[in-house]
């Protein structure tokens, strides 16, 4: 597994591949993660990981400060299932001049969850877009827990880069029926078992 935080040296390795499976994650990598990359290498030829906790889209500072990082973890599992290539941004190559506030995306980023977070599903899809511009994909892997998220990027991306594939997975869950997610290593026992309810219900 190569591991690259160059933009410009990973530009130049996957610029003649013409069939990478993407999958862009924040770390703290979990089952739902690696259900994405495993149907990621049925699919495509080269696969492309991302680990890159996107600060813009965080609309609460607490948030992303205690937000799970465990990358020698996170390394130790992608190397397990033989990820060709991690990428590991630097936040000056991503954002040079700072995110795109002007970002257009469908009105249903103001619906739902994103009623309570402005701004957020807009950095979604612009660091999305910057990672296409880079990586090049043809398939982008995304699980349907984040079903806003997933509705948005797939509406963005089909608009302007009709030839790549947003290819939705189905949630993987705990025993108790919690969605698999990153944020869950800062929840209790107790937090889960009330969590789980919702699901149950």
């Amino acid at each position: 597994m190569k591991i690259i935080s160059d933009k410009n040296k990973l530009i130049k390795i996957v610029q003649n591949e013409t069939n990478i499976g993407f999958v862009p994650t924040m770390g703290a990598i979990h089952n739902g993660h690696i259900s994405l990359i495993k149907r990621c290498m049925k699919e495509c030829k080269k696969i492309v990981v991302s680990i890159y906790i996107n600060k813009p889209q965080f609309n609460n500072k607490g948030d992303y400060k205690k937000y799970p990082k465990n990358l020698k973890n996170d390394i130790s599992k992608l190397k397990k299932l033989k990820v060709d290539i991690l990428y590991l941004p630097l936040t000056r190559q991503i954002y040079p001049d700072g995110p795109d506030k002007k970002i257009k995306i469908n009105s249903f980023e103001k619906k739902l969850c994103g009623r309570n977070r402005p701004g957020h599903f807009k950095a979604v899809v612009d660091i999305i877009n910057r990672f296409i511009k880079i990586i090049n994909p043809r398939r982008i892997y995304l699980g349907k827990k984040d079903m806003q998220q997933l509705i948005l990027v797939k509406d963005f991306v089909k608009k302007k880069y009709p030839k790549i594939k947003i290819v939705s997975c189905k949630t993987i869950r705990e025993k108790n029926g919690i969605a698999l997610s990153s944020r869950n290593f800062l929840l209790s026992l107790n937090e889960k078992k009330i969590a789980s309810k919702i699901y149950n219900i």
